[in-house]
Parts: C-alpha cells; sequence; structure tokens
C-alpha cells in the first residue's frame, strides 16, 4: 500500500551529473558525443560494409551486423537524453517517457546478450563441425536465431516494466541514475517491493547467467577441439576467428553482471552509475572497433569498398 498523504508524482527527474560543476559537465558532453558519434558511424559502416560486400554473406557475419544494428538502437534509447541532461541537468521526464525508456533500454540490451550467446554458437559450429557448418547454419536458422533473441528481449523487457510501472511513486521523484533503470526506480516506489526485487533477480539470472554459461560451454568445446589440431598455422587461425567474439563478450556479461547481479546490500547507486557509463557509452563502441580492428575480412571488405570507390571518382 501507498504512504497515507502522499503525492503520487507524474514526471521524475534525473540525478545524472547534476552534482558536478558545469565545466565538467560540459567536459563529459564533448567526451560522450564524440564516443556516441563514433559508435553510431563505426556501426552504420560495419552493417553498410557486410551489406555490400558479398564476401561477408555468412552467419558469423549477419549475427554481427544484427549487433550492431541492435547496439544503435540501444544507444539511441540512452544517449541523447544523457547527453542533453548534461547541458541542461533539470528536465523532467514524464513517467510514460521513463518506461519507454525503459522497455527499449532492455528489450535491445537483453538482445545484445543473447545475439552474443547465438554468436558463440556459431563459432562453436565452425570449429568444431567445420564440414556441416553451412548445413547447420542455414538462412532459416540464422533468421530464427536472431529473432528468438530479439523475441526474448521484448518478452523480458514488458515483464520488468509491467513489474515496475505497477508500483505506486508518491513525493520522491528524482531517479539516483541518467537514465530509467529498474533498480533507482524501485527505490522510488512507496510501497513494498520484495516481489519487484525477486522479479529483476530472476530476470537478471535468465539474461545474464543463462547466456553466460551457454558461451562458457561453447567456448569449452571450441578450446578442446583447437587444441587437438596439430599445426600451429591452424591454432592461429581458430583463435582469430574467436578473439573479437570473446573480447566483446567479457567486457558486455562483466560490466552487465557487476550492475545486475550484486546482492541488493552491496548496491552502490554512485558506482553502479559508474560502471552504467561503461557498459552504455564505452561498452557499444567496443562491437565496431574490436570487429573491424581485429577482423582482417572486415578490413578488407573496407579496402574493397574504398577501392570501388575511387575508380569510379
Amino acid at each position: 500500500m501507498a504512504k497515507p498523504n502522499s503525492t503520487f508524482v507524474t514526471e521524475f527527474l534525473f540525478e545524472g551529473f547534476s552534482n558536478f560543476r558545469w565545466q565538467h559537465r560540459l567536459a563529459f558532453f564533448a567526451v560522450f558525443l564524440t564516443l556516441y558519434l563514433l559508435t553510431l558511424s563505426g556501426n552504420v559502416i560495419i552493417v553498410t560494409i557486410i551489406c555490400l560486400d558479398h564476401h561477408l554473406h555468412t552467419p558469423m557475419y549477419f549475427f554481427l551486423s544484427m549487433l550492431s544494428i541492435s547496439e544503435t538502437c540501444y544507444t539511441v534509447a540512452i544517449i541523447p537524453r544523457m547527453l542533453s541532461g548534461l547541458l541542461n541537468p533539470y528536465q523532467p521526464i514524464a513517467i510514460q517517457g521513463c518506461a519507454t525508456q525503459l522497455f527499449f533500454y532492455l528489450t535491445f540490451a537483453i538482445n545484445n546478450c543473447f545475439l552474443l550467446t547465438v554468436m558463440g554458437y556459431d563459432r562453436y559450429v565452425a570449429i568444431c563441425n567445420p564440414l556441416r557448418y553451412s548445413v547447420i547454419m542455414g538462412k532459416r536458422l540464422c533468421v530464427q536465431l536472431a529473432s528468438g533473441s530479439l523475441g526474448i528481449g521484448l518478452g523480458m523487457a514488458i515483464v520488468q516494466v509491467t513489474s515496475v510501472f505497477g508500483l505506486p511513486f508518491c513525493d520522491a521523484f528524482v531517479i539516483s541514475h541518467f537514465f530509467c533503470d529498474v533498480r533507482p526506480l524501485l527505490k522510488l516506489a512507496c510501497t513494498d517491493t520484495t516481489v519487484n526485487e525477486i522479479i529483476n533477480f530472476v530476470v537478471s539470472i535468465c539474461v545474464l547467467v543463462l547466456p553466460m554459461g551457454l558461451v562458457f560451454i561453447s567456448y569449452v568445446l571450441i578450446i578442446s577441439t583447437i587444441l587437438k589440431i596439430a599445426s600451429a598455422e591452424g591454432w592461429k587461425k581458430a583463435f582469430a576467428t574467436c578473439a573479437s567474439h570473446l573480447i566483446v563478450v567479457i567486457i558486455h556479461y562483466g560490466c552487465a553482471s557487476t550492475i545486475y547481479l550484486k546482492p541488493k546490500s552491496q548496491s552502490s547507486l554512485g558506482q553502479d552509475r559508474l560502471i552504467s557509463v561503461t557498459y552504455t557509452v564505452i561498452t557499444p563502441l567496443l562491437n565496431p572497433v574490436v570487429y573491424s580492428l581485429r577482423n582482417k575480412e572486415v578490413k578488407d571488405a573496407l579496402r574493397r569498398a574504398v577501392g570501388q570507390n575511387e575508380e569510379r571518382l
């Protein structure tokens, strides 16, 4: 039950970076805007190159393009509002707008988790069953796996948003974060949130521990197969196909687990906010950087695209 003599709020304010001086906020704005533009341009380049270059029309690059699109949608849901808040810290957000932001954030964040799991399965099939790879990873299965990842994201987001915004919010309206996230919102509710905390924990287990476990199993099987390869060149080639994915997986799941799998008693909103900056601003940039700078096929495709443009000119 809501507290007596309370006023139900209809809009929130983000605490965000309002405690910082305006000079610091301006510096953050410049840095975050630069990273955001690099992320957007990098993901657009990756998706465009994969679409245009027939050498990259493989399951691995199909999933990479889906991840790039999902990362773009994910950052669009969070970063523009955050940048606006750096310039003007006291902009209210309606409760409906907050629910919408949380929905899109969760949908694409969870979609990313399962896409990375699917990409791990793709690498497992490529290395452990190379002769049957094209048969197993057919176009239909790839579309089903990508659609399934998005479907799980949508379903989990609906559960979380319904759970959080079914609560009454009274008096307290300042969110101790720079976007609408589950834990800061639960702290503002003026009723017991034990059930909601349990729902949040179960969802976190399903979208983090389960995918991490599947990726771990994939890489145990991949490494055991690689160790059976006799030649050093074979080892190098096999590890090269997995290195980029493994780097993104470790950083992505590492940041998300630190925020969402910590016990409530050990949760510090200030610390979570700092990790969230890494998770929402820096980690999405790793996808285009890691997959373009460390991936020979993507770099070759970029060179071909640049060469064709120069010939036309």
